[in-house]
């Protein structure tokens, strides 16, 4: 097994993929030490061959590779695509279109919730893959015959996996539920988080909106910092730093050094005024300026209730379709439907998913539909 070490001998192997409808894809990567995934190796193939890409190759171009991601004459195939795209966002600026992710196709193919891609191989082909190499340092050259062959596998038995979900998503007239999900994988937004998001990713320990400023302060900090040194944001600061500086206030860098979850001599470091200004400049605000505490709802008197019995007809509509309760409907959307009904803004009420479940789910709670159970088996009873 050869890997492509030349921008020539990628560009001549991408023109060739080019030619097929369809190509699986994979990737190997390093991001225990990094902000950004370390792309190590690619694994592409066609109905008629498979290829290894080495990124990591002296003076490869991968923009022959990037130009087939964007060529949407040519649909591309993944295995629970999230972590794969964001790679290529990051090195590429731009998301590979079409896609089509055979974990979600699996789910509405009534495989489970986000199947593993060695059990679903197993399920549909009957294929034992070798996960030994799976931790494997991908940085390493020269490569093992044994890696390039795990590596390989991963996208040659992702044709056959796809072939059969395609035959059955089509048997059952669902391709249209498949490629909503797929906008989503494919969403901007979904890879390009603003620093000033980034504290919406943190749980909200915090009690007054003073403490909330200063940790929405810290969050984009420490974003914007481990992205440009290019290290994990807990190498920068942990989040249990974070909340702790959000209570306790610092103001000078001998109140940050005694503070038991900062590392010992942090006040001499280039990260102390920053952190010190995270705090100063939230104080400096009025307190109009602060932001409130988001707090949810008070829920309805019954809602517990209403919940459970969503989550009846969720699992009998589940059975039903034959696809996985995780991939129509969360218990954050049961709960919002509950308390809200058609108001509720969930994934629950939209698209296939609404047609399935969501009026259901809409008269249950209005009491329009019943549960029965009967001959030992529950079913749904629609009273209008």
């Amino acid at each position: 097994m050869k890997l492509i070490e030349t921008t020539d001998e990628l560009s001549a192997a991408c023109a060739r993929l080019a030619q097929h409808p369809f190509i699986t894809i994979d990737t190997e990567f390093i991001r225990e030490t990094t902000f950004w995934p370390e792309l190590c190796l690619v694994q592409i193939a066609s109905t008629e061959e498979a290829v290894l890409v080495d990124p990591l190759a002296d003076g490869i171009s991968l923009d022959p590779m990037f130009s087939l991601l964007a060529d949407k004459n040519v649909l591309k195939v993944f295995h629970a695509a999230r972590q794969d795209i964001e790679i290529f966002f990051n090195l590429a600026a731009a998301i590979p279109e079409p896609i089509f992710d055979t974990q979600v196709a699996a789910m509405v193919c009534g495989f489970g919730d986000a199947i593993a891609y060695d059990q679903l191989v197993k399920r549909i082909t009957g294929a034992h893959i070798d996960k030994s190499s799976r931790f494997t340092d991908w940085r390493q050259r020269p490569l093992s015959d044994k890696q390039l062959s795990y590596a390989l596998a991963d996208v040659t038995h992702l044709r056959d996996v796809y072939a059969e979900l395609s035959q059955q998503l089509q048997a059952a007239h669902r391709e249209h539920w498949v490629r909503e999900e797929m906008s989503v994988l494919t969403a901007r937004e979904t890879y390009d988080l603003h620093p000033e998001d980034a504290w919406q990713k943190l749980k909200l320990r915090v009690r007054k909106p003073i403490e909330l400023q200063i940790l929405k302060n810290l969050a984009a900090w420490r974003e914007r910092e481990a992205r440009a040194r290019n290290q994990p944001r807990r190498r920068i600061l942990k989040d249990d730093a974070i909340y702790e500086i959000a209570q306790q206030q610092p103001r000078t860098p001998e109140a940050l050094a005694r503070l038991r979850s900062l590392n010992k001599g942090i006040e001499r470091s280039s990260m102390a005024q920053p952190m010190i200004k995270a705090v100063t400049d939230a104080l400096a605000l009025d307190k109009s300026e602060l932001p409130a505490i988001p707090r949810a709802p008070a829920s309805p008197e019954g809602t517990s209730a209403a919940v459970d019995l969503l989550r009846v007809v969720l699992k009998l509509t589940a059975e039903e379709q034959g696809v996985a309760q995780k991939i129509i409907a969360t218990t954050d959307d049961l709960e919002k439907i509950a308390i809200k009904g058609d108001e509720a803004d969930v994934g629950a009420l939209k698209g296939w998913r609404r047609e399935v479940f969501g009026e259901k789910a809409l008269k249950t709670v209005n009491g329009e539909i019943a549960i029965r159970f009967d001959d030992r088996k529950l079913s749904v009873v629609d009273l209008g």
